[in-house]
């Protein structure tokens, strides 16, 4: 290939990335609006793109919004897993991403939104908080940080107790997000088997920086 064609193709690759990008974000304003029954046209409009655009990266308007819920999944689970990196223990690392994922929610609405009105996505996707919380009560439990008899049933409390949490904040808007949070936080990690005095403790620890978090995030 010459250097030339391969400009071109370097070029139509970035354009193609663009496009998509475009009708991703263009989903997700619609997914936090609960706007699930507006045609393909309105978003391809939303998205600045033609019809024709939408076919040469989506069949359907339910697999675009698939992948715009996976995309907000992805972005919110990869900060989770920087931020938690330098935590070798499994339980403050579970802690951590609980009580920054309640803080999500003032935070960032629209993508809070965006995962909230696709609950299933949030439950059982292999993308974002989902993955991250099964991995780190997994690994609590073979530490023996966690005492559960059933990780996977325990992650199933802990995604309904997230889904509630979110919900409850948006309908109390007057209500503290960060203390709301470091409670239920508490609560599930008395749940998973931590000592209440240790629980307390973890619960409230320093967390990293809020507003770092929402500048990526606008980043991405």
């Amino acid at each position: 290939m010459s250097e030339q064609s391969g400009e071109a193709t370097s070029r139509l690759d970035r354009r193609k990335a663009r496009t998509r990008a475009a009708l991703i974000h263009a989903a997700q304003a619609f997914l936090a609006a609960g706007t699930l029954n507006v045609p393909i046209v309105e978003i391809t409009e939303a998205a600045d793109v033609g019809m024709g655009s939408f076919y040469n990266h989506f069949e359907t308007k339910e697999e675009l919004f698939r992948a715009a819920v996976e995309d907000a999944l992805e972005v919110f689970g990869a900060l989770l897993d920087e931020l938690s990196t330098s935590l070798e223990d499994p339980a403050l690392a579970f802690a951590q991403s609980f009580r920054l994922f309640g803080r999500m929610h003032r935070r960032n609405p629209e993508l809070s939104k965006v995962l909230l009105n696709d609950t299933a996505a949030l439950v059982r996707s292999g993308h974002g908080l989902a993955p991250r919380q099964s991995r780190d009560i997994e690994a609590a439990v073979r530490v023996g940080r966690f005492n559960v008899r059933d990780p996977q049933l325990a992650h199933a409390i802990v995604a309904g107790a997230a889904l509630g949490l979110g919900q409850l904040l948006h309908a109390q808007p007057d209500r503290d997000d960060a203390e709301a949070t470091d409670q239920v936080t508490e609560d599930l990690l008395r749940m998973l088997g931590v000592p209440a005095g240790e629980a307390e403790a973890v619960a409230r620890r320093p967390l990293p920086d809020l507003d770092d978090i929402s500048r990526r995030h606008d980043a991405a």
